[in-house]
């Protein structure tokens, strides 16, 4: 890497620390467009400060969110209006959830947390026949295609950035305290043993750095 390059990235670390955005909520009406049309229980794993579980209350009957995090879960328990359909709780998204009992599982920028397979196998019993699990992901790139995409997105992430903060600096956004890592798993692993353990499963690469899964149990 020339010195040229070191400097340049370094700018560019420095600006989007500036221009912060949340790169998960920008898949949130995404996710609500995979929502089966009725819907009486979902569950949200890895629910962070609670926005997603907020925005699914709207449109799902009963909304759980656990994350494994007690301050996160804290936040998400303070910034959820009294008397919103939705209820936060500690725990181990993978043990205890009882069997076909959500409509609708939700999981962002979660399952590279997870141990891969046991997390989808345990979302599959937890989903109630007919109903849809729906991930956005982390993967490690590896391919060419991998590595174009996410050069494309560096200067579309800054110009987001920009814009979605009216060109000033801003803080980062509550719902970008949780804390991360780095996905271990390149999406060609995933999408194998994703359609292996969820026959039918639907995945494509996405921009900024994030996958998406798509699953209807029958």
């Amino acid at each position: 890497m020339t010195a040229l390059t070191e400097r340049v990235l370094r700018g560019l670390r420095r600006f989007n620390d500036a221009h912060p955005w949340d790169h998960n909520a920008h898949y949130h009406p995404w996710i609500l467009r995979q929502l089966p049309r009725r819907a009486g229980a979902a569950l949200d794993v890895g629910c962070g400060t609670g926005d997603l579980a907020r925005l699914l209350a709207g449109r799902v009957g009963r909304v759980e969110g656990v994350d494994a995090d007690p301050g996160i879960v804290a936040r998400a328990r303070a910034l959820t209006p009294a008397g919103a359909p939705v209820v936060f709780r500690v725990g181990d998204a993978l043990a205890g959830a009882p069997r076909d009992r959500y409509d609708v599982i939700t999981c962002v920028a979660a399952l590279h947390h997870l141990p891969f397979t046991d997390a989808l196998t345990a979302f599959r019993r937890c989903l109630a026949p007919g109903g849809t699990l729906v991930v956005v992901g982390l993967f490690r790139p590896r391919t060419l295609t991998d590595h174009l995409l996410g050069a494309a997105a560096v200067p579309l992430n800054a110009a987001v950035g920009l814009l979605r903060n009216g060109g000033r600096p801003a803080p980062r956004p509550v719902s970008m305290s949780a804390r991360t890592r780095p996905a271990d798993m390149d999406f060609g692993d995933i999408v194998r043993e994703a359609r292996r353990v969820l026959p039918g499963a639907r995945l494509r690469r996405r921009l900024f750095w994030r996958y998406t899964l798509v699953w209807r149990r029958p």
